[in-house]
This record gives structure tokens, C-alpha cells and sequence, in this order.
């Protein structure tokens, strides 16, 4: 419901503001969008030369002198103290009645019109503030006060922008229908946040409502009001700054198809999140035939989402699929919050849990490659030299184009850098082929416990975490099966479901130990009620990696966790679901590991019998390693 108006620009030298510029009798514009913060005017001379103000909205049909009495307003002055005075609302209420349209005021904190607006019969439209910010703990410095033709309440709409405009007030004047007078004034104010009630399962009351009456009767001390709710919202976002540092955020999805498959995509979406640190505080599923191409969402809803972030005082969205550049723009624009999407929520706690520098280097070309079609220009951007001298004349570069040239730039070295590990890496897998020992690798859905299976068949303090994605950089190990084999053991990065395509190109160089591995332990977390697409998931990336060949073993693990007929009942529909070996373990439990062990040798033994020429499996490694570079 906002309107895009032309914003006004001073186009004042701030070194030469002339006297007679400072002595008109017109009000200021208090936000002035070219950041001189001198007196800004709005003014256009009429034909006598006087100066006049711009009325915004539907003028269109406005006879010439209604449009003057409308411009009329703008020398009103409202006493600080006071929502309205009878004698401007009974002047708004009669311009009103009779050109059949709500008209309204924004009104600033010294009682200046900013604003004044022409709508039609059933509601107006205000200015897009979007390029005019609102500091955190503050309202905007304006009120809108408006008419209301049939009577009726503050409607959705004049809710929607008290909350979304973050004025201080919004005023509705019942106009009668008879006479034109105005009748009761209706108003309402934003509430602020107490810290305590984030945590309640009730969700907070967002506005006050102040009991109707007519303007001649108000005694609200406006500038009161408005100084002791903004005084409480300062002292209430301290205390919760310094009860919680971390990101509040509201995950939000659309569901073009099953509702199940939405909720099933949101659960893990929300143990991302948390595994990220944040704190969850909302959960918001749209169904929808399709996409917004612009918003995801539909314009409704996604205002409804804002004012639901401004309820429980969310710092951040999160989007479960994944976002265009368009939609990242339109989203920006929309709201002050921080908006990503699942894939930039994966790489941002792959950036957290990078420990080595070879891992550092991985996410970060990994982040620049989602970045780098991202990069848009700014509301502000122009043309601007990079040097002077010979080669540096002409048109120069955008801001844009030096971005992105500097992040491919960036790019191509860090592939590089890459390169040379995978080539290292290759030098050292040649030196354990050489020593003929097998590879098994540990691989599965993140969080199905691969590094606390490591843990207790070596013995090793890898670190190990209830969380996803707790360990990032690959692990090693010798082990000793039952049969008297060494084999090198690997740990390796967990998968998930739609796992970024740049992340998974970025791995690269540490996938490829799985290219080499003769056998793969896929571990499975049997606790989750979602092993089923756990399971088909990691099937469906290795066989994006060509590695779906590797003889396999279906470890079941946390089964100490599952009830005894559930487990059964899972051991029967893993068998059908894939077919290979299965092994029913508890990782924290040795004791459950040695049919594992003993089924890892069997099949071992039998592939080697079975390719004594090609090692293990019925491809080379060079051929599957060349498989996973194209």
C-alpha cells in the first residue's frame, strides 16, 4: 500500500544557504534524502510565485481549488503536545467530505506537515520511506493522521504501515456522512518489546489501541507518550543485547507441493540454524502454486513476515530455497533485516568450522562463487575513474564491474591454490597405494556420527559434535580388522540434502579420497526420523561424484536410541532400501562395532578375490579420480 514518489533533494550547497531561504514561513523537511541535513524545502512556484508544497496521491479529478485549499495544509502547524487539534482535523474532515476521498498528514515531532495525501473513498496510500532508514530503538518522527469516509476502525492497512513505516502514531478522523464534521479520532501506537516476552509461547500484543474521542476531547500528551515508549525500547534492546548475542531469525518456506516434504525441508532447515548459532524464533510456510519470481512469497504474506520480525524482535531471515539475485534485491528493499538463503546458511558454518588452511580456502572460493552473480549495483552507484594518466582515461569501471572482476580475480587464484593440493594430496595417495593397503571411507548425512564412529574404531580424539557439520577438514587413520588387514581408514565431509553445487566443487580435492577408498561405510543416523531421505540422499550425491559403484556397508548407528521393534522393523527397510551389507551399531558402544569390522573384512577379502588386477572394485582409481575432476 505504499507509493513510489519522487523523493525531493534539497540540491543545497551546504557552504551557501541564503537568508531569505531560511526566513520562508513554510515547514522543513526533516528527512532530507541527499544527507545535507540543512532546512530542505519541497517547493514548486506557482503562478503568482508564491511557493507551494506538492500534494502526493490520487489528485487526478481535483478541481483547482480544492487542490489550493489542499495545499493549504502544509502551513498548519500542530502544537507538539497535541495528536490533533479540532481545527485542523475539522478542516481536514471537511476537504474530505467533499471531494469524496481520505485525505491524511504526516505530521513530524514540532508539529511541521510533511506530507500531505490524497487517497480515494476506502483507503490512502502513504511514501515509500524506504531509502530514509530508522535507527534501531526509534520510530520514524512522524504520525499520519487521515480520514475515514464510513466509520469505520484502523483498518489492516493502517496497521500494517503504523508497523512496517515505524511511525509514532497512526490517526483515523470519522468523517459524517450528514455533515462533514469530523467525529471520533481512533489512533493506535506501536508497543514496545520486553525481553521477557520472547520466550513466552504467546506472542506479544504489538499494538495500543487509545480509547476513541473526539479531537476537541483528546489528552494525551503526545510528545510524552512518544519519549517514554522510545526510552523503553532503548532500555529493553540493552537488556536483551546483553542477555543474547546471538542472530534471531525467522525461517521461512514455500511449499509448491507436498506439505509434508516442506516441514520434513524446515525441520532440517531449523537444525542448520542452530548449528549456526542462531536462535530460531519462527517458522513461516506459504503454500503457493509457484514462486514469487520477485519476493518468494506473496506481497501479503511477506509483509506479514516483517511484522511478525518486528514482534519478536528477529535480527535475520532465512529462506529455505534458494534465492535469485532479483530476489535478494527486492527482499532488501523490502525490509531493514538480513536476508540469506539455506545455501548461504551451509557456507557460513563451513566458514565456521574451517580449521585448516586448506579447508579456508575451500569455503572461501566456495562463498565467492555465490557471490560473484550476486553482486548488483546500488540504488547510488555511478560511474567513477580508477586512475589517472596514460591507461587510465575513459569511461573507467563501474563499482560493480570492479567488484566482480576483483572476486573472479580472487577466484582463479584461490583455484589454483586448490589445484596444488589436489596434486599433493594425489602424490601422497600414491605413497599409501604403493604400501598396497585398502581405503575405507566413512561417509553419510551430516550429523549420523562418522566422526564418533572414527573415534572409537581407532581410538582417536577427533573432534566430535552433536551438531552438523562439526567437522569439516578430513580425517586418517590406520585400523586393524579382525582378519589380521591393515586398511587406512578416512573421515570424510558429511552430506546433505541439496547441498550447494559450488560447495560441492570447491571439496573437490577432499572428495577425491573417496575415489580412491576400496570400500565405503555409509553411516546412517537411525534416530532420525528422516534416515529414510537421509539414506537417498547421500546415494544420490555419490552417484552425482560417480562413486555409487564402491562396494558399500550400510552401518545402522545409534541404534542404542531407537526402540527395539522400531529398529527392527528400520533393519528390514534398510535391507530393501539399498541392498548392500548392513550393521547394526551404537558408535559410543564398542562392543556393537565388531560385526562391522568383521563384515568390512569380509567384503574386502571377496573384492580382492574378486579384481585382483584393479585392487578392489570393478573401475580404476585413476579412471573415478578423472571422473570427479570433469
Amino acid at each position: 500500500m505504499h507509493a513510489d514518489p519522487t523523493l525531493p533533494r534539497c540540491g543545497t550547497d551546504p557552504t551557501q544557504v541564503r537568508s531569505r531561504d531560511v526566513e520562508m514561513h513554510v515547514p522543513p523537511l526533516t528527512a532530507c534524502i541527499c544527507g545535507c541535513k540543512l532546512l530542505c524545502y519541497n517547493l514548486r512556484p506557482n503562478r503568482k510565485g508564491k511557493a507551494i508544497t506538492s500534494v502526493l496521491g490520487n489528485t487526478l479529478g481535483l478541481k483547482p481549488n480544492q487542490l489550493r485549499r489542499i495545499e493549504k495544509l502544509y502551513t498548519r502547524r500542530i502544537p507538539p503536545d497535541q495528536i490533533v487539534t479540532p481545527e485542523f482535523a475539522r478542516q481536514l474532515s471537511e476537504l474530505s467530505y467533499e471531494t469524496g476521498r481520505q485525505l491524511g498528514a504526516l505530521i513530524d515531532r514540532k508539529g511541521h506537515i510533511q506530507y500531505v495525501m490524497v487517497g480515494d473513498n476506502r483507503r490512502i496510500e502513504l511514501p515509500d520511506f524506504k531509502r530514509v532508514r530508522v535507527a534501531s530503538g526509534r520510530f520514524r518522527g512522524l504520525r499520519c493522521v487521515h480520514t475515514h469516509l464510513r466509520g469505520e476502525p484502523l483498518t489492516q492497512d493502517d496497521l500494517t504501515d503504523l508497523a512496517l513505516l515505524r511511525l509514532d502514531l497512526m490517526a483515523a478522523i470519522d468523517v459524517d456522512a450528514d455533515s462533514g464534521l469530523p467525529g471520533l479520532v481512533r489512533a493506535a501506537h506501536l508497543l514496545p518489546l520486553h525481553a521477557g516476552e520472547l520466550d513466552n509461547a504467546t506472542t506479544p500484543e504489538l499494538y495500543s489501541f487509545l480509547e476513541p474521542k473526539v479531537a476537541s476531547q483528546l489528552d494525551h500528551d503526545f510528545q510524552a507518550l512518544i519519549d517514554s515508549l522510545e526510552e523503553e525500547m532503548a532500555r529493553n534492546r540493552r537488556v536483551t543485547r546483553r542477555a543474547e548475542v546471538r542472530d534471531r531469525t525467522i525461517l521461512v518456506g514455500v511449499a509448491t507441493g507436498s506439505i509434508t516434504d516442506a516441514e520434513e525441508s524446515m525441520e532440517e532447515l531449523a537444525e542448520l540454524a542452530a548449528s549456526a548459532g542462531m536462535v530460531v524464533q519462527d517458522r513461516i510456510i506459504q503454500r503457493r502454486s509457484a514462486i514469487d519470481p520477485r519476493t518468494v512469497l506473496g506481497r501479503g504474506k511477506l509483509d506479514e513476515l516483517i511484522i511478525r520480525a518486528l514482534q519478536l524482535g528477529a535480527d535475520m531471515l532465512v529462506f529455505d530455497s534458494e534465492l535469485s539475485p532479483t530476489q535478494v534485491r527486492s527482499l532488501s528493499e523490502a525490509t531493514d533485516l538480513k536476508v540469506i538463503d539455506r545455501s548461504q546458511l551451509i557456507l557460513d558454518i563451513f566458514a565456521q568450522r574451517a580449521q585448516s588452511k586448506e579447508g579456508k580456502i575451500q569455503v572461501e572460493l566456495a562463498q565467492l562463487k555465490y557471490l560473484l552473480p550476486r553482486l548488483i549495483a546500488g540504488q547510488d552507484s555511478a560511474f567513477s575513474r580508477l586512475a589517472g594518466g596514460i591507461g587510465g582515461r575513459g569511461p573507467g569501471e563501474t563499482k560493480l564491474e570492479t567488484d566482480r572482476r576483483r572476486v573472479r580475480d580472487r577466484i582463479n587464484r584461490l583455484e589454483r591454490e586448490i589445484e596444488a593440493q589436489r596434486q599433493r594430496r594425489q602424490e601422497r595417495r600414491k605413497g599409501r597405494t604403493r604400501h598396497g593397503l585398502p581405503v575405507i571411507s566413512i561417509v553419510g548425512y551430516t550429523n549420523a556420527g562418522k566422526s564418533t564412529l572414527l573415534n572409537s574404531l581407532t581410538k582417536s580424539d577427533v573432534h566430535a559434535e552433536q551438531r552438523m557439520f562439526a567437522t569439516l577438514d578430513p580425517t586418517s587413520r590406520r585400523l586393524r580388522l579382525p582378519r589380521e588387514q591393515e586398511v587406512i581408514i578416512n573421515d570424510t565431509v558429511g552430506f546433505i540434502r541439496a547441498l550447494p553445487p559450488d560447495l560441492l566443487s570447491a571439496f573437490r580435492a577432499t572428495l577425491e579420497e573417496i575415489s580412491d577408498s576400496t570400500l565405503l561405510i555409509h553411516a546412517v543416523d537411525m534416530s532420525n526420523p528422516r534416515w529414510v531421505q537421509q539414506v537417498q540422499s547421500v546415494k544420490r550425491i555419490l552417484a552425482e561424484l560417480k562413486l555409487a559403484d564402491i562396494p558399500s556397508i550400510l552401518a545402522l548407528n545409534k541404534a542404542d536410541l531407537v526402540a527395539p521393534e522400531t529398529l527392527e522393523a528400520a533393519v528390514r527397510h534398510a535391507r530393501q532400501l539399498d541392498g548392500a551389507e548392513t550393521a547394526v551399531i551404537s558408535a559410543i558402544k564398542p562392543s556393537t562395532l565388531e560385526p562391522l569390522l568383521e563384515k568390512a573384512g569380509a567384503v574386502l577379502a571377496r573384492n580382492l578375490a574378486a579384481h585382483p588386477a584393479e585392487g578392489v572394485h570393478g573401475r580404476s582409481r585413476s579412471v573415478l579420480a578423472a571422473d570427479l575432476r570433469g
